[in-house]
Order: C-alpha cells, then structure tokens, then sequence
C-alpha cells in the first residue's frame, strides 16, 4: 500500500475527554518473526528467517501437510499460504520447513499480552498475535495518542526484539482497519473525520469482514471500493448479500462499531486456541492437520492447568465469514490430546459441509478438578486406556518442556482412526469484533 499522508493527532485537541480511544496491535509477520528471535537468542550467526526461502507447516521429510505461514523471500519465489507443502517444496527446493511451536508463539505472546497491560487494564486477545486496549481512561498518562502509540511501539521492538503495527481510533473496527495500513512497524490513525480520506478509497476487499465471495458479489454489483459500499442503498445489497450481513458491512464501511473491549473468559471456565489461515482450506487432511496443532497446544494447556474438561467444541468460518460450532459432551473427563483431537475429527466431520475454511478453533470447556473426580469401582477397558493415554501426554509434556517441541512427535495421533461420514450444516453469523 502506497505511504499514507501525515497522521491525524487532532483527536487530544478537538474530542472531549470522555471519547472512547481503542489501540489495536497487531504483530507483524509473528510466526517467523517468533521463531527467527528464539533462534537466533541460541545461534546469533543463523540467517535471519526473514530473509531466507522459509515456511511453516506440515514435516518436511515427508512433504506433507499445508503452508500455515512463509517468509517475503518465499512469497517471492510463488509459495503461498495454504498451499500443500509439496508444492511449495516443487517451486522452491531450498524452502527451509519449520513444524509449528505453539510454545514458542504462546511465551511471546503472553510477554506481548504482560507489556500491554502496563498501558490499560482493558484489554482483550483478538488472537495470539493481536490485541484491542481500551485507552480511554488511561491515556492520559502518555500523553496525545499518536505519541503514546510510537512509545508502546518502540518499547515493545526494544524489550520484546519484534516489530507491531498499531491502529488508533475512536473505535474498535477502525483501528484494526489502520492497524492494516502501511507495515512493518508503524503507527497509523482512523478516526472518523479521516474515513473519506484514508478508508473509502480502499478497494471493498480490504474492509473487515469482506471476503473473497462478498467482494465478488459487489464487484458485480459495480461497487468496488469501500466509499462506494458506504454509499449503497441496503435494498440493492441484502438480496445478494443476505439481510444481516449487507447491513453489517455497509455499517462498517461507515466505521460504525459499538462493541467493547471484553477480555477473554479466565481460564476456569474453558481453554481454547483458534487460527485464522490466510487462505481457504478444502481438504479434509488438511483441515485435520490444523485440528491436531490446535489440540496439542489446548491439550497442554489443560494438562498444566491441573484440569479436565467434559466438553470440546469445535469452531469453523468459512469463505463469507459464516461462523458456526458443534460441541459434544464426553461420557468421562478428559485431558488427553488423542482424545481432543479424535473428537474434534468427529464434530468437523459432522458439520463441515466442504465449503473452503477461513479459520478453525478447539475449545475444551466444564472444566473438572482431577482431586474431585469421581472415580469408578470397576473401570471399563476404555477408561484404563484413556487414564494410560494421559500419562504418555503428561511424559511428553515433560520431554518438550526440557528439549522443545520436536524432540517428540505424535505417530500415534497423526493416524487416529477417522469417525462415519457427515451430516451437513449451516453456519451462523458471525458476531463482530469480539
């Protein structure tokens, strides 16, 4: 995107002091730029990943799996996300294949998330590489909220050693729009006076919530910037949009958003992790593939938790951000990862109808105290299997605490046994921003 005009710091001299004021930070390129970090603190001399043909996903010894992130050096040589790793491999052999290390992404997370707070007590984890602050009553210790941006900005390339965007705005919607403004490392403003200028000229594609489908649909409908949407009667976009979704784009092609910033459930209520892919995913294996990283990393959150759950959920968008989830109430608690992942195998199984995946989420929920369970006097052959499946996870959990991520890997999960075919659903629509 071409160099945005000079920022707006009008917002301290002409809003009143009560005018909400939300920050959005946003990682950039947090996988590699994570990884590149944690390798280079042990080997200062290894190559910047940034640099260098890299990618994230899948085992490169077997060329299997999917592209979950890659670097600009790979970009440039035609790999893309969400493209299978083999064929990444054909267009360039010297890719450097890295599995994902949820530890790793989670500690530099949680040291973002801790820097944060030192900012605003109100925050909320849009995903493990962004956040929403609610500056509001807060920012008058750092001053116009330009300035303190670049000073929350600058303290977290210094203390942290990577590199964010951050978005300012009145309202949640906004500043993740300018958080998307020019990149790396910058700090950008929306307020509403500037939309005409810095928003409406931006093609409909790059309006939250807009995708690939829906910017199709305006593009026939001769809309193709997001001024334009602003401006479109709702009776000439419901029918080709659905009646929901047409008022809710055309409300935040006017910047018009109301939602708070709501911190996440604690963690005594339930224990989730999501990913959003950059690219539609249609392939059941592939799909499967995500499930499994997102159940080693919920699974060995539980397990350090001391808990297990008796409910896991499993959440989908697809292609025109329709959310939907399906959960299932297990017969005993479990903190078992094959157990996690089996069942979430099943859910997708049960309500994924093959329309292409924009994100997928596992969610363990009614959390239950292993102190307080109740235990069976005669224990069936399957729960002397599961409690023996537990005490691997919890061995393995231990090895890569010591050694990393790698030093052990899930043969075993890999080939669970896949449960019946389907029975296809529709998604439901997406709330926003929360």
């Amino acid at each position: 995107m071409n160099r945005l005009p000079q920022e707006s710091t009008c917002w301290a001299k002409e809003a009143p002091m009560k005018q909400r004021l939300i920050f959005h930070i946003d990682v950039n390129s947090a996988f590699l730029s994570w990884t590149d970090r944690e390798r280079r603190l042990h080997n200062p001399e290894l190559p910047g990943l940034l640099t260098i043909p890299a990618a994230f996903g899948g085992d490169s010894s077997k060329r299997h799996g999917i592209v979950l992130a890659k670097s600009p050096a790979a970009r440039a040589m035609g790999v893309t996300t969400g493209e299978p790793l083999a064929s990444a491999l054909k267009k360039c052999p010297n890719l450097s294949v890295f599995p994902p290390d949820f530890k790793v992404y989670a500690r530099n997370s949680a040291a973002l998330m801790e820097l944060l707070y030192g900012f605003s007590p109100v925050l909320q984890q849009f995903s493990i590489d962004e956040a929403f602050l609610d500056m509001t009553d807060t920012i008058h210790l750092f001053g116009e909220p330009l300035p303190a941006a670049e000073r929350l900005r600058m303290k977290i390339e210094h203390e942290l050693g990577f590199t964010v965007n951050i978005g300012i705005s009145s309202n949640k919607l906004l500043a993740k729009m300018a958080s998307d403004f020019e990149k790396p490392n910058r700090c950008h403003t929306l307020f509403p006076e500037e939309i005409p200028k810095k928003m409406w000229p931006l093609p409909t594609g790059e309006l939250y919530l807009v995708g690939r489908s829906a910017r199709a649909k305006l593009a026939l409908m001769g809309i193709r910037t997001i001024g334009e949407l602003a401006r479109a009667d709702l009776s000439l976009l419901q029918p080709h949009l659905g009646v929901k979704y047409g008022a809710m784009i055309r409300q935040y092609a006017n910047g018009e958003d109301d939602s708070p910033v709501e911190p996440e459930e604690p963690e005594s209520k339930g224990i989730g992790n999501r990913t959003t892919l950059s690219h539609d995913v249609t392939d059941f294996e592939d799909a499967c593939q995500i499930l499994l990283l997102l159940s080693e990393s919920v699974g060995a959150r539980l397990r350090k938790s001391g808990r297990k759950c008796s409910c896991i959920t499993v959440e989908r968008r697809d292609a025109d951000f329709h959310n939907s989830s399906h959960q299932l109430t297990l017969p005993s608690p479990t903190c078992s990862t094959g157990m996690i992942y089996d069942t979430s195998v099943r859910l997708l199984r049960e309500f994924w109808n093959g329309t292409p995946l924009r994100l997928l989420g596992v969610r363990v929920s009614r959390l239950d105290d292993p102190a307080f369970e109740q235990l069976s006097l005669f224990p069936s052959e399957e729960s002397r299997k599961q409690e023996k499946q537990e005490k691997v996870d919890r061995a393995i959990d231990a090895i890569r605490e010591r050694f990393g991520t790698d030093a052990v890997r899930r043969a075993s999960v890999l080939s669970a046994h896949l449960p019946p075919a389907p029975e296809k659903n529709k998604g439901s629509f997406p709330p926003p921003l929360t």
